[in-house]
């Protein structure tokens, strides 16, 4: 019997129940949003799905060249875990300190450029003879 009843309120021949006034959206002034297009995701960076990201997006400062964020637990576990990296973190340290106590030179270091070479006067010589008989102070061509 509600079945009947159902299919009574759904038959296209029953008039549309009353409706109030159209919204304004129904009546001509629709605003449409512009073109909106998906970013793909950085290739170089791994997605880590349990990685906090902060909502807070503060401008760089003093502080950021020492700070260093903690590593997410996809990257622990790539670099051999906490005893791993806690025994790589003492051997840099360890270097570090070697490095300062022998006063060793700094792996990289500033490029000093060399003198440029000096010719005695015999060198000079020959060589503004080569140079007249070879015509290197002539154009080329010509």
């Amino acid at each position: 019997m509600m079945l009947a009843g159902l299919a009574q309120a759904q038959h296209p021949s029953a008039p549309p129940p009353e409706m109030g006034t159209p919204p304004p959206a129904a009546r001509g002034d629709v605003t449409t949003l512009g073109e909106v297009r998906a970013l793909k995701p950085d290739e170089d960076v791994p997605l880590d799905l349990y990685g906090y990201r902060s909502p807070v997006q503060i401008e760089p400062n003093t502080f950021n060249r020492a700070w260093r964020e903690a590593p997410s637990l996809e990257q622990v576990g790539m670099s051999g875990g906490y005893v791993m990296m806690g025994i790589y973190y003492v051997i840099g340290k360890t270097a570090q300190g070697l490095h300062t106590l022998t006063r060793a030179p700094d792996p990289i270091q500033a490029a000093t450029a060399r003198p440029s070479p000096a010719l005695d006067e015999a060198q000079q010589r020959r060589a503004l003879l080569l140079c007249a008989q070879d015509g290197c102070g002539a154009p080329p061509g010509g």
